[in-house]
């Protein structure tokens, strides 16, 4: 083959690693970002925790080699709503700059894994943080009940085979005759009978919490029925009642109750009532899941008519450059310290400088939203909005994936709560006066109807379609029985109850 020399044009996207940092740090949540910038401050002399009482967050430093630094701050701000940049950060001159719009379309995720999860540091407790505690497992709390027992080697191998097979809500998964079957393939030695399984298993079903080890919804009820003091109220009808008819309780057929058991409708509402208030899920009682802290990243205040949107001080601590160590940097010498100096201070500007850019673009994106869904935060979910990520990049002129970024683990604190910054976008419905509706506006009506409704005749899908279309909002049945299984809302038949 023949080599020869071509010339070719070509567009491409050159990724620099300073670049590549600045994207990495805005898609970061705040625990995370709190992870990165104390990795920053262990691998990097020239930055420091700027703890001096009274300082800002940006630092202005002098030496001979080295120019007085600068600092900026924006405001972006709307007809009805303020920003407000609460936790100003170190922006030094360089001759490279960021750009506004982050070209960040790449899936970022198959280049970087985000940062550990961290606990908040360490400091004055505040309202907003929310601190899970590591417990131990519903297996290890039985386990640990089961080195309590007085039993048997062989039995508490029968005990170790029956919790291994009881799930998270506290319910056998795995019939008996399996685990026999499971017990006889790992023990060949020893003969095993489907009796003493069921001996143990009731032992079990004795642990705490109460009804562990049912096989079913029925079973977990009776053992905890069984468990309750002889003089609690109702409580020889509640044990008929799931001896018996458990069958019309579960089709909520209250009219046949009464009859079966013949009570009038006050006394079967009282034995009802104590039936729910056992445990359906007893595992639960018992949980190994942790809590993660939600810290917000930004607060929504309203001060004197208007909405101000402004950045938690606390999801970063104030950093700067270290003055005495920038002084060291001599202009022109090329020595390794002096090198190694140099490469410290531009990496440590351009910590900054990122960290500067993400809480601009931050707070920004956050303003905006809220400027678009000011009716929310006055009156409540039912005036929702439509909104797409399209909107809002256009407001602020920036891509559509660098906003789904920027809103992704990220949290924002108001009068109304803590929400993510992705609750504000929906889809919308279109009414007969050509409104646009929100799903989340119709999600908030759907469970005021459904709240209001009368217990003994609960509206159905039909029913809720023709009074919202009363509204102006014209939904279709099946539209809104998607969004009342997404509210976890059971249909009108499961709902029925004794007033």
């Amino acid at each position: 083959m023949k080599q020869s020399i071509q010339l070719r044009l070509g567009q491409h996207l050159t990724m620099t690693p300073q670049l590549q940092q600045a994207i990495r740090l805005l898609q970061l949540s705040s625990l995370e970002l709190q992870h990165e910038i104390q990795e920053a401050l262990d691998s990097n002399m020239m930055l420091e925790l700027n703890e001096e009482e009274g300082e800002s967050g940006d630092s202005e430093y002098r030496s001979e080699s080295e120019p007085e630094d600068s600092r900026r701050e924006e405001q972006a701000t709307g007809q009805d709503v303020e920003s407000e940049t609460a936790s100003d950060q170190q922006n030094n001159s360089s001759d490279e700059t960021i750009p506004d719009d982050l070209p960040v379309d790449t899936s970022w995720d198959d280049i970087y894994e985000a940062s550990p999860t961290l606990g908040p540091a360490s400091g004055e407790e505040r309202d907003y943080d929310y601190q899970g505690s590591t417990e131990e497992s519903l297996a290890e709390h039985l386990n640990w009940q089961l080195e309590m027992s007085h039993i048997s080697v062989r039995d508490r191998l029968i005990a170790e085979s029956i919790i291994d097979a009881i799930d998270e809500d506290g319910y056998l998964t795995v019939s008996l005759e399996d685990i026999l079957t499971s017990l006889q393939d790992s023990e060949p030695q020893e003969e095993f009978e489907l009796d003493e399984l069921e001996a143990v298993l009731r032992q079990i079903q004795n642990f705490d919490p109460l009804g562990v080890g049912a096989r079913d919804l029925h079973e977990t009820l009776l053992i905890q029925i069984r468990q309750l003091p002889p003089d609690t109220p109702w409580l020889a009808q509640a044990a008929q009642l799931l001896n018996n008819h458990f069958e019309l309780l579960a089709k909520r057929d209250y009219n046949q109750l009464a009859r079966r058991m013949k009570l009038d409708d006050e006394s079967l509402k009282s034995v009802i009532q104590l039936i729910q208030t056992l445990n359906p899920r007893p595992g639960n009682q018992i949980s190994s899941n942790t809590t993660e802290y939600v810290v917000p990243d930004v607060f929504v205040r309203k001060v004197a008519g208007h909405w101000r949107v402004e950045l938690n001080p606390d999801t970063a601590p104030r950093l700067r450059i270290n003055p005495y160590y920038a002084s060291l940097v001599q202009r022109g010498n090329s020595s390794s310290d002096n090198v190694s100096l140099k490469n410290h201070l531009q990496e440590a500007r351009w910590f900054l400088k990122s960290l500067q850019s993400r809480n601009e673009t931050l707070l920004k994106v956050a303003t905006s939203i809220v400027e678009r869904q000011r009716d929310f935060f006055e009156r409540g979910e039912e005036a929702m909005k439509p909104l797409v990520l399209h909107d809002i990049a256009e407001a602020v002129g920036m891509h559509e994936s660098t906003i789904s970024r920027v809103t992704n683990k990220k949290y924002l604190h108001s009068p109304l709560g803590i929400f993510e910054l992705k609750y504000f976008f929906s889809s919308h419905v279109k009414s007969d006066e050509g409104d646009d509706y929100s799903s989340t506006a119709i999600h908030a009506l759907i469970k005021k109807l459904i709240a209001d409704e009368d217990p003994r005749k609960p509206l159905s899908d039909s029913k809720i379609v023709d009074l919202l279309a009363e509204q102006g909002v014209n939904v279709a049945r099946r539209t809104i029985a998607k969004y009342r299984e997404a509210l976890n809302i059971p249909p009108s038949n499961q709902r029925k109850r004794l007033a």
